[in-house]
């Protein structure tokens, strides 16, 4: 079972809805009980990291988050909810992140050139920076669906994907039994799909 965290931030249903699809049980929750008893963790998010970072905390799932990621739970953070996995936040000001993915989070327009657009909204395609796992049942150059205005900087260690808009952006991360996707795999078709059922096999 996928235990989708539940902290009022992020489309949580689509999530879900697209698991369903593909044979998963997933619930959506913010029981530390059922989340300890689920095989894997899906850490969702949209909107803003100071927002979303102290929801976490206030709502006792930040701990309850780091916990299982030290006692080795596959888990996955998506869009923002990969983000928060990191260090640190430069979204209007600082904000500590989870730290379970050394790196920082900053503004994208500090890397693209002038004239393209922000937020990054649309069909990118991969670029494979590692094996991974995520990557078993799709191949290098698929397509997938990004919205965002920040990137994840400062983590070569453990970026296993990047996607070129104007500058390489990190596309996905993985640290251990932590992953990451910058991208939606619930809105990007075919592709979404199968790194979904991929990170239901580890």
């Amino acid at each position: 079972m996928i235990a989708i965290i539940d902290y009022g931030v992020g489309n949580l249903f689509s999530l879900k809805s697209s698991l369903k699809e593909i044979g998963a049980e997933a619930v959506v929750t913010s029981d530390e009980k059922v989340i300890a008893e689920a095989d894997r963790i899906i850490l969702p998010g949209v909107g803003a990291f100071e927002d979303a970072a102290r929801k976490l905390r206030e709502s006792g799932m930040a701990e309850v988050v780091k916990r299982e990621a030290a006692a080795g739970k596959p888990m996955m953070g998506i869009c923002l909810g990969m983000q928060l996995m990191f260090d640190v936040g430069y979204e209007y000001g600082v904000h500590e992140g989870l730290g379970l993915i050394r790196g920082s989070v900053r503004p994208i327009s500090d890397v693209i050139p002038e004239g393209y657009k922000i937020p990054h909204i649309g069909w990118n395609l991969l670029k494979f920076r590692k094996e991974s796992p995520l990557f078993k049942y799709i191949k290098e150059d698929d397509y997938v669906y990004f919205v965002h205005s920040y990137y994840a900087a400062e983590c070569d260690e453990s970026v296993i994907a990047v996607t070129e808009y104007g500058a390489d952006l990190t596309a996905a991360v993985a640290n251990g039994n932590v992953y990451g996707c910058q991208f939606h795999p619930e809105k990007s078709g075919e592709v979404g799909m199968k790194i979904l059922k991929a990170f239901m096999e580890l």
